[in-house]
């Protein structure tokens, strides 16, 4: 008995000692990269990784760049990288920008925010370099702003136009005995679709091309400018497909010179006027974010906003936006005096159409005492339209995906599936003509579906009631352009949906003249990001949670993937019309 109390005790202190051992080093290793000063050499060169997943912030990990776990970061700030192209501007000892891009995870409309700063950075006489093994349309579309494109010798190029991915579920509910109970407003409103055809109806098809078009149009317009090319040349060499590796890409003109990387590596010495045995002094992003400060010491203050990823009810996560924690930081924007304006930077294809009014009600309310503009980014679509609506002018790219000014509700009866595959049965006891109005263990009765239809009707009605006060036209005008109908930046502009086409520091800068601060302000970013130990503590549950799952549920914890992700369509809905892929 006395050595197994031993062993346990053994292996109980070893277990204790482990974990405090982990959090020691990392508190140690985060404390050493806090403080670690970085100087940027003379005649550097700012490096810039682009295929990562950017995202509008970027989440602090005191881990990145160490040896121990990797130096390649698995996301990019957007926001983030902005500033940072600007300081390169201004910084004597930047010199250029060495651009690496091949398959960037992001859409069109950050993109072109990138771009923009690219663009701003070479008016100061400085270059933008960018070289690739291969570039996916989207690459192409970042590094053809460059003064070089230069690719290896053996490189792919994708340059045959875009193309637009819709995935459909009614077979696997079928499979599944899953019915969904739809209850929708307009021809456009097509979120549901994928759970009730196997394929597009006519009027999502035509949204659908529409968009496409509008977003490739814009696309070789800005390439045809930046190479120097006919905007009919490109279209031919894309519709025609006459390029696909780097020898056709040279040949007609969409990239300058294929090089192995010492041929690369001599050009740019050549740029920096070094020897051949010298070494580029090149300097990463996220080491180079740390050589400078944002500090400004002016008391007016543009407070931006950042909604990001879904609108869910509730504080959300750093993937989603939750409805009460943005309302919250609005409020707080709208009673701090020293914030002058506020930008709602909007990257959403929607989401709960409840949480989307509680942030609508806030906005709006600001608005009231103090400037309030929209910047759209990738999406601002459905509920995350809502949002915009209420603010003073609303400023998007080219490319955003917006409007779907509509709504929808959607029940899942689950009963099929819990009965026949699963075994499970349930009786519902209730006091009068009504159960219980969201569940999956039974089909809706006739008037219980007819209770929804008419809550999202009355639903769509205040969308768009409050879409053409904000927008300031005739109810009669705004539903010629609702129906859940999806326009980009450019056409939602010319159909008075959106003011101005512009990025995220057109915004700005038009926030804080609204103000009158234009000459004396600086720029915060909301909500504050939670710390790096609060982030991974929340990660380590998540794991914990997921691997119990896991276990308990074996061979069927794919289905309970795919239901949990049917389960944010639950109820009344403001959403982007489907979930799209573009390539």
């Amino acid at each position: 008995m006395g050595f197994w109390k031993s062993f346990f005790a053994t292996i109980l202190a070893l277990l204790v000692f482990s974990v405090l051992s982990f959090f020691l080093l990392i508190g140690l290793i985060g404390a050493l990269s806090a403080d670690q000063e970085v100087v940027v050499a003379e005649n550097s060169v700012l490096r810039l990784n682009l295929d990562a997943e950017i995202r509008e912030q970027h989440a602090e990990n005191p881990f990145e760049g160490l040896p121990i776990l990797g130096t390649e970061v698995a996301s990019v700030g957007l926001i983030e990288l902005k500033e940072a192209i600007r300081h390169a501007k201004d910084d004597p000892k930047i010199k250029g920008i060495y651009l690496t891009v091949s398959y960037p995870m992001t859409g069109f409309a950050t993109l072109e925010e990138v771009r923009q700063s690219l663009i701003d950075f070479k008016s100061s006489g400085k270059w933008v370099v960018t070289y690739n093994d291969m570039m996916s349309e989207g690459a192409y579309y970042l590094a053809s702003v460059a003064d070089k494109v230069y690719m290896h010798p053996i490189g792919d190029v994708e340059w045959n136009g875009l193309a637009i991915e819709v995935s459909f579920f009614k077979r696997m509910f079928e499979k599944l005995e899953i019915k969904p109970e739809v209850f929708r407003v307009g021809d456009f409103k097509s979120a549901v679709e994928p759970f009730i055809l196997d394929k597009m109806s006519n009027e999502n098809r035509l949204q659908l091309t529409e968009t496409i078009h509008s977003i490739y149009d814009h696309v070789l317009e800005q390439v045809a400018l930046s190479r120097n090319m006919p905007k009919a040349q490109l279209k031919e060499i894309s519709d025609k497909m006459l390029v696909r590796n780097g020898k056709q890409a040279v040949q007609f003109g969409l990239v300058d010179s294929l090089l192995y990387e010492d041929e690369l590596t001599a050009e740019l010495k050549n740029r920096l006027s070094l020897l051949e045995s010298d070494d580029i002094e090149f300097i990463k992003l996220n080491k180079y974010r740390k050589s400078y400060s944002n500090y400004s010491s002016s008391k007016n203050e543009v407070a931006v906003i950042v909604g990001d990823g879904e609108i869910m009810p509730g504080k959300g996560n750093e993937n989603t936006i939750g409805g009460d924690k943005f309302a919250a930081e609005v409020r707080k924007a709208r009673e701090n005096e020293k914030v002058k304006a506020i930008v709602i930077r909007i990257n959403s294809p929607g989401g709960s159409f409840q949480a989307s009014d509680i942030m609508w009600r806030e906005i709006t309310l600001a608005a009231k005492v103090k400037p309030v503009i929209a910047s759209m980014g990738d999406y601002a679509a459905s509920g995350g339209y809502y949002m915009a609506m209420g603010c003073d002018t609303i400023v998007a790219q080219p490319h955003t995906i917006t409007g779907s000014i509509g709504i929808f509700s959607v029940l899942f009866d689950a009963s099929g599936l819990m009965s026949n595959k699963l075994g499970i049965s349930s009786e519902e006891i209730k006091t009068g003509e009504f159960g219980e109005m969201i569940t999956v263990s039974r089909p809706l009765s006739d008037i219980e579906k007819s209770v929804w239809q008419r809550k999202t009707e009355e639903g769509y009605e205040v969308f768009t009631g409050k879409a053409a006060e904000g927008r300031n036209m005739s109810i009669e005008e705004l539903k010629k352009v609702a129906s859940g109908r999806v326009w980009t930046g450019a056409q939602a502009k010319e159909r008075g949906l959106v003011d101005i086409l512009g990025g995220l520091n057109d915004a700005i800068e038009i926030a804080a003249s609204s103000a009158g601060v234009a000459d004396d302000y600086r720029v915060k970013y909301y909500p504050r990001k939670q710390d790096f130990f609060s982030e991974l503590m929340l990660q380590l549950e998540e794991n914990a949670k997921v691997n119990a799952l896991k276990e308990e549920l074996g061979v069927y914890y794919p289905l309970y993937q795919q239901w949990q992700h049917v389960q944010h369509y639950q109820g009344t809905q403001a959403r982007l019309p489907f979930e799209l892929t573009i390539q």
